[in-house]
């Protein structure tokens, strides 16, 4: 593993998608942008699937980063809800695997528990705990941009760890790992 490495943390959504990048030296972290892409005012799901992928594409350009952490959906009431977040977050994935960047996907609870040590913590408890852990002078107004930053610092927290959750480092072994999914 690189010494110095830059993490792309994605909390995605289609809504909001918050994103943070970490810089990573040895065992120390940096705290280097936190941000979100702001999806409310398009009706057509499918143009907000195309701006996810473009604005992933335009921050893997930009600050070329070496790991992309991602928040994997969760099931929550309702089914269409999931449906459009899992397709944020493959759009996504597709936009890193394409310019061949290693993605993990977390679990909310694993970025949760990973920040505050509490896997059922508040979007704002992980927001202070970041504040505090990178020297944040304030926080946003949405948390979806802390949330994607949390995703980041997640996975330098647990690199170097047996267990990532599920990593895929391009299409091959995306298709290799999911061989159900391929048809």
């Amino acid at each position: 593993m690189a010494k110095e490495r830059i993490i792309l943390g994605i909390d995605p959504g289609t809504t909001i998608m918050g994103f943070g990048l970490i810089k990573v030296d040895g065992k120390t972290m940096r705290f280097m942008q936190l941000n979100e892409l702001d999806l409310k005012k398009y009706d057509d799901h499918y143009l907000k699937l195309k701006l996810i992928f473009e604005r992933t594409i335009e921050l893997i350009e930009t600050h070329h980063p070496d790991e992309i952490a991602i928040e994997a959906p969760f099931y929550g009431k309702n089914v269409q809800s999931m449906l459009k977040l899992g397709r944020a977050q493959g759009v996504a994935m597709a936009a890193g695997l394409s310019r061949q960047v290693p993605i993990t996907e977390y679990s909310p609870k694993k970025i949760k528990m990973a920040i505050t040590g509490n896997g059922n913590a508040s979007k704002e408890q992980v927001a202070k705990m970041l504040q505090s852990l990178l020297g944040l002078q304030t926080l946003p107004n949405n948390l979806d941009a802390t949330d994607g930053l949390a995703a980041a610092v997640c996975h330098f927290y647990n690199s170097g760890k047996v267990s990532l959750g599920k990593s895929y480092s391009g299409w091959a072994a995306f298709v290799k790992q999911n061989p159900k999914k391929i048809g």
